[in-house]
């Protein structure tokens, strides 16, 4: 097997091996993906199909729409209210990351083994992403599956990070 080509990046995930809660991981994998589908983003979807949104600003109208969200987040902390996940065995820090593979800073996987997780992505707005994945090595893993706009994020994320090591090896050179 060939070596992915993987970039550093700092970030946590949760996990468990599937053979436990199949059903559990699935469900909550596909409400990840319908996170975006708030009252608030429901709205804005419709405006935007009845043309509603043609003169505004869309960088204006995507922080108001983030803003709302943060109101949302802090009314739930104050009402103590918390987002309803599965259990998950084990938490670990990615080294690196490829466009379908990321590597762990500890050996914790079995290798051959499906597992599921939740990725707790830095963009913004920050959220979890949910995957699917298998264990090629006890600390390598290999995507198996993950939403479509989650998988835009995490190339895009690579990408970012890319950059910022190129960027840090040409100012090494200066």
């Amino acid at each position: 097997m060939s070596q992915p080509r993987l970039v550093p990046a700092p970030i946590s995930i949760q996990f468990s091996e599937i053979s436990q809660n199949k059903e559990e991981y699935e469900r909550e994998y596909q409400s990840l993906s319908e996170s975006d589908d708030d009252p608030i983003s429901q709205w804005l979807k419709l405006a935007k199909a009845r043309g509603e949104t043609a003169e505004s600003d869309p960088v204006i109208l995507n922080l108001v729409v983030e803003l709302h969200r943060k109101i949302d987040a802090l009314e739930a902390f104050l009402k103590n209210e918390t987002p309803k996940r599965v259990s998950l065995m084990n938490e670990a820090e990615i080294d690196s990351i490829g466009f379908e593979h990321f590597r762990l800073k500890e050996p914790l996987l079995q290798e051959g083994k499906i597992y599921y997780g939740r990725i707790a992505m830095p963009v913004h707005p920050k959220r979890d992403v949910g995957v699917f994945f298998k264990a090629l090595t006890s600390n390598l893993a290999a995507i198996k599956r993950m939403h479509e706009r989650d998988e835009k994020e995490w190339a895009a994320y690579m990408t970012a990070r890319e950059r910022v090591l190129i960027r840090e090896a040409k100012e090494a050179k200066e």
